[in-house]
């Protein structure tokens, strides 16, 4: 897939990533510059230029690339089998009493451990 996205790759995808980076750093800059106005206006103005911004990054190559990666990834999670709710139950049941088994071993040789060390030094 690396090589496909290569080859598919235009001249101008490195000017589309530099207008992508333009526009993010536009919109931390106007951010700080209109720090007195409201935040609702500011973070509506950081999500339109979001949008632009993935809109252009989504034009290049490796950006097609990622959104076939991502409908891929959305198809794997529909195949997985999710645990039922007994299941989900019994597996944190077993894991809070491990994680309780082990607290009480640790503070008990903390416990030892700290009273040998008393007694050694006095």
């Amino acid at each position: 897939m690396n090589s496909k996205v290569t080859s598919e790759g235009t001249k101008l995808d490195g000017l589309k990533w530099l207008v992508v980076v333009a526009i993010v750093a536009a919109g931390v800059v106007g951010n700080s510059v209109f720090a007195g106005e409201s935040l609702l206006y500011r973070v509506l103005a950081l999500l339109a230029l979001a949008l632009v911004a993935g809109f252009v990054a989504f034009q290049t190559a490796k950006g097609r690339a990622f959104f076939q990666l991502f409908k891929e990834a959305k198809n794997e999670i529909r195949k997985v089998v999710w645990p039922t709710r007994q299941e989900t139950l019994q597996t944190t049941a077993i894991v809070v009493v491990a994680v309780l088994i082990v607290g009480l071993l640790l503070w008990g040789l903390d416990t030892l451990l700290g009273w040998i060390v008393s007694g050694a030094i006095g």
